[in-house]
């Protein structure tokens, strides 16, 4: 059984041998609940959403680094990049409330929004390719989206970062640029 949270989607899966233990795991962009066969719809329904809690608040514990983010955008760099475009700096910043990042070509310095720590990975990388971008290529020129959309799941990443700002109530920024 399936079903989808604001957050995560959520896999349920009933056990014989399990007795009265519940226990959950993350299992990419799913989270996994495994009860008791004998458990009722109701308690399901009570244990799903305690234990989709516990993981998400153990995972918010474990946000990415500074360092984090400097290893992830050496790796996007050299995948979709072509190791062109190296930072001076890559770091999480409390500061930016109308931007999911920026980039100041000048002295190769990337920021990100920390409000992108609650958003899936891929959503993240989207935007250091786009920062990254702008290492290469300074402005939103028809070049510079060319680097952008060599990153397979940027429609995706775009879409949800609109549809993010639109359910915030945040203005999205113009042509879905992250910026």
């Amino acid at each position: 059984m399936s079903s989808s949270s604001p957050t995560a989607e959520v896999e349920v899966r009933r056990s014989r041998r399990r007795r009265r233990t519940v226990s959950a795991y993350r299992d990419g962009e799913r989270i996994v609940v495994l009860i008791p066969a004998t458990m009722s719809k109701r308690d399901e329904a009570t244990w799903v959403a305690d234990m989709v809690k516990r993981i998400e608040r153990q995972e918010r514990r474990k946000l990415r680094s500074d360092d984090d983010l400097v290893a992830r955008a050496a790796t996007l760099n050299d995948l979709y990049l072509g190791g062109l475009a190296v930072p001076a700096s890559v770091r999480w910043v409390t500061n930016q409330h109308a931007r999911w990042g920026s980039c100041t070509p000048g002295d190769r310095t990337i920021r990100l929004s920390d409000r992108l720590q609650q958003m899936p990975s891929w959503v993240v990388d989207y935007v250091l390719v786009h920062e990254l971008a702008h290492l290469l290529e300074a402005g939103h020129t028809a070049e510079f989206w060319a680097w952008v959309d060599r990153y397979p799941k940027a429609e995706k990443a775009k879409g949800y970062l609109e549809g993010f700002s639109t359910g915030a109530r945040l203005e999205p920024p113009p042509g879905v640029d992250p910026e």
